[in-house]
């Protein structure tokens, strides 16, 4: 496990613009500069199954030695999956959100598909420091991820990148230089850039506390056991938090507007 937050998302961070070339792009237009420091993150997410090798308090327990505490529990009912965040007591760390896919909610292909990726995985591997951020750890067919993309983007989507940050996510209300989620949006936009426009561009606002926005994830190809397929990487979301009618900053985070951010790394 890492003793080092700093070092821990600065690894995560290394790994996920390798596969999000368009991540250091968006960090300069927001920024003026690629590698600024001024670009606050709000939360990183990640994906697993929950099966016992891979549940999601595996990837928690990464999080909770650094001091990490559960907050949120949210169900995902038609994507079928299980989600929980996780805060840290120091506000200026990310938030961290983890979601399991329910796989006895599935056919008994994808069940048998996915259960025989994990077969593969050695089960001390969830333990080693560099678990968050080790990729795939099974030999995967274009075939199977089709068969999976099929019934769950999500689930095609895991089985391909393996383990990983599905996403980071820039603090809207730390930019310096802008002061709305429209007019990150308006920015991104006039850039080239595609936008999820799954249940609006902008899903939430003020009236819950939250409103949230992401990119399309990459194309990028990768290679599988039969050949190499473009497929959907990681995107980058964007969020922005309100006041809470004691005055907080709200820190959780929306069933109905996640839902739809899942949805970023569709490939169709």
């Amino acid at each position: 496990m890492h003793n080092n937050i700093d070092a821990l998302f600065s690894a995560l961070w290394q790994d996920y613009v390798q596969i999000t070339p368009s991540a250091k792009r968006i960090h300069k237009l927001l920024t003026g500069e690629e590698n600024s420091p001024q670009i606050v993150n709000d939360h990183v997410a990640f994906r697993t199954f929950d099966l016992d090798k891979t549940r999601l308090n595996h990837l928690a327990e990464h999080f909770l030695a650094l001091g990490y505490e559960a907050k949120g529990d949210y169900d995902f009912k038609a994507k079928k999956v299980t989600a929980k965040h996780y805060e840290h007591p120091d506000k200026d760390q990310p938030k961290v959100f983890i979601s399991e896919l329910r796989l006895a909610e599935f056919s008994t292909q994808t069940q048998h598909i996915i259960e025989g990726l994990v077969e593969q995985m050695p089960a001390s591997i969830v333990d080693a420091d560099n678990f968050l951020y080790s990729g795939r750890h099974w030999q995967l067919s274009s075939k199977e991820y089709q068969s999976l993309a099929s019934e769950s983007e999500y689930a095609s989507w895991l089985a391909a990148w393996g383990y990983r940050a599905n996403h980071f996510t820039v603090s809207v209300n730390h930019l310096s230089n802008l002061t709305s989620l429209a007019e990150v949006n308006t920015l991104l936009k006039e850039a080239g850039f595609v936008l999820n426009t799954s249940g609006g561009e902008i899903k939430g606002g003020e009236s819950v506390h939250l409103a949230q926005s992401s990119t399309m994830a990459d194309q990028v190809e990768l290679e599988f056991s039969d050949g190499s397929l473009t497929i959907p990487s990681c995107f980058y979301e964007f969020a922005q938090r309100y006041n809470l009618p004691n005055g907080e900053l709200y820190q959780g985070f929306v069933e109905a507007s996640a839902d739809k951010i899942f949805e970023s790394t569709n490939s169709k």
